[in-house]
């Protein structure tokens, strides 16, 4: 008894070339079933308010913490007037590792962007740093709580 496995001499055959030799496929016709869609007017997005900008730095998220605090349910608001001449919002997101791992942390963080998004482009405040840091019970609230939440916090923050 031999522990050799019986290998064939004959060697295989060259297979024959990719349908399609380019890795695009033929842009001039649909690729799947059916016609190409039809060309129709595009949804207007992000006209309704504000544009927002992101706190990217170290520092913007320090000198936020210096501002107003505001304790919701779901999350702390702290803002903070920039006192330079842009009148532009701008917010930024925490989640920190207390509140759950990595699941819960993006998902509250993907909840806090469509609400920044929906409240802050057309109720936050000009010329200020906003910042949501997200607390244990706001991955449980109604996304419809958090926005309330958050338009009574930026009422109050406006005083």
């Amino acid at each position: 008894m031999s522990d050799e496995a019986h290998l064939p001499a004959e060697q295989p055959r060259a297979q024959a070339p990719a349908r399609l030799p380019r890795p695009d496929g033929d842009r001039g016709r649909p690729q799947g079933p059916g016609r190409a869609p039809r060309s129709r007017a595009q949804e207007t997005v992000g006209l309704s308010g504000r544009r927002i900008g992101r706190l990217t730095r170290r520092a913007d998220y320090l000198a936020a913490n210096g501002g107003r605090r505001l304790v919701t349910p779901g999350f702390i608001l702290l803002v903070r007037d920039r006192g330079d001449a842009d009148d532009s919002v701008r917010v930024g997101i925490t989640v920190s590792k207390r509140i759950g791992g990595a699941l819960v942390r993006n998902r509250m963080k993907r909840r806090f962007r469509a609400l920044a998004r929906e409240v802050l482009s057309q109720a936050g405040l000009a010329g200020a740093d906003h910042v949501l840091i997200g607390r244990a019970g706001g991955i449980e609230r109604p996304f419809a709580a958090l926005t309330d939440d958050l338009r009574h916090a930026l009422a109050k923050a406006a005083r």
